[in-house]
């Protein structure tokens, strides 16, 4: 394992040895039997390799432009980033995340654990509380198989700490399990509601004996979802509240023999709030490091973050580059019933809807060159299907392909097990996907 960069890149580059066959949607057949790796040399061309209709493609290009951008932006802010890999759950991207100087992981199931650990990623931070006494058990034995391997997650109640107590205390460890306070709010996701319950949770804690206290938690998101003054505001006071629930727990002692108290919040809405709120100053005497967990950063998307990111929004940009959308679609036109409507081969199966429909972009004519199509829109999905309504001088033929920007990466990549990454229309990679 290449422990310097926090995964095992030898394992990542196995997946290269990975049979290519009907398993993976989009894929052309000549590559079946395949394995990727060989496909990869022998060249794949997005246009005049017969890839087929629905298809998922991430575009090199914008996505090492996130990536520097985003390291770049936390280094100079002073924070350090835990990506959440739920978004993608691609090994490769997360060699790339790690590249790019990734404190570690997020992860919110030990489903998603198993497979970091898989891949021998080093440092995960678990954005949930983990009450399964089949998950922790199992992460136990991992824990003193592996003493690299630092792990942490979120404890949120009396209870919670109890039924974690009781589980570890039937299989003892050789070390204690790390665990943050999770603050949350009224009305919000997980988290204690309020400082005193926060309090009670740490005290709990101490008296575990099979748990550690090292740092704690927030999900501003929870709160707000917009970006009007009122929602930023509102993400603000909830910081300054987590800021007074570290600054309580280290009057109270819980955090005396530490090297390291870890602080961590932040989606892909708010994290240049985040960063703020972390970086302002802290007591000499505790070792604070803010943990950022922005994971949609990696692809942005040409929706929802398109309209909430920090970088778009240029009153709070702070000297980052705005993301650009790396996550496209392409459909196929496979009916054409109606003057102003065309039915594409694209839908609920193959592209996110739970933020916005797919937004029309290009055309690509037969001999594989493209123009933008400006008037037209999704009006529906089917499971198969996507009903595209079409502007005044912008005819589709049978048979035409269309790309699409979508909205929300984190409901897109779980349904592609394997995702060209291509820069212009030359694959350079295959993503691999597991869910």
């Amino acid at each position: 394992m290449d422990m310097d960069l926090g995964i095992d890149r030898a394992a990542v580059a196995g997946l290269r040895a990975e049979r290519m066959d009907w398993r993976f949607k989009g894929m052309p057949a000549k590559s079946f039997g395949m394995r990727v790796g060989d496909a990869l040399d022998a060249g794949l061309d997005l246009f005049s390799d017969e890839f087929v209709a629905p298809l998922v493609v991430l575009d090199e290009p914008a996505l090492e432009h996130n990536l520097r951008t985003m390291a770049d932006w936390c280094a100079r802010q002073g924070v350090a980033l835990a990506p959440h890999g739920k978004t993608t759950m691609a090994p490769q991207l997360f060699v790339k995340q790690f590249e790019r100087g990734a404190w570690g992981l997020t992860a919110a199931t030990i489903s998603q654990l198993r497979v970091y650990r898989a891949f021998g990623v080093r440092r995960v931070l678990m954005a949930n509380q983990l009450v399964d006494s089949g998950g922790l058990r199992w992460l136990t034995g991992e824990l003193d198989r592996d003493p690299a391997f630092s792990f942490s997650c979120l404890v949120d109640s009396v209870a919670g700490v109890a039924r974690m107590t009781e589980v570890l205390g039937t299989r003892p460890s050789s070390r204690p399990l790390d665990v943050l306070v999770e603050l949350g709010g009224k009305g919000g996701r997980t988290g204690a509601r309020g400082l005193d319950a926060a309090i009670e949770v740490a005290e709990a804690v101490k008296r575990s004996g099979a748990l550690r206290l090292v740092g704690a938690s927030g999900y501003e998101a929870a709160l707000a979802h917009g970006t009007s003054e009122a929602d930023l505001a509102t993400v603000d006071a909830y910081l300054a509240e987590l800021r007074q629930l570290v600054l309580r727990l280290a009057s109270a002692g819980h955090f005396e023999g530490l090297e390291q108290v870890i602080v961590t919040a932040g989606g892909s809405a708010y994290f240049d709030q985040v960063a703020a709120a972390f970086v302002e100053r802290w007591p000499r005497d505790l070792p604070v490091i803010g943990v950022l967990r922005s994971g949609c950063y990696l692809t942005h998307d040409d929706g929802l973050y398109q309209r909430v990111s920090p970088f778009h929004r240029a009153h709070r940009l702070q000297g980052g580059e705005p993301f650009r959308p790396a996550l496209h679609a392409w459909g196929q036109v496979s009916s054409h019933p109606e003057p102003a409507l065309a039915l594409l081969t694209m839908g609920r199966r193959d592209v996110p809807f739970d933020q916005d429909l797919p937004q029309p972009q290009l055309r690509r004519h037969a001999d594989g060159s493209t123009t933008p199509l400006a008037r037209a829109r999704v009006t529906q999905l089917n499971d198969q299907h996507a009903f595209l309504a079409l502007g005044a001088g912008e005819p589709l033929e049978v048979g035409e392909w269309v790309r699409f920007g979508v909205s929300h990466p984190c409901t897109t990549f779980d349904k592609w097990p394997l995702i060209p990454l291509v820069n212009g229309t030359r694959v350079v990679d295959l993503v691999r996907t597991f869910f």
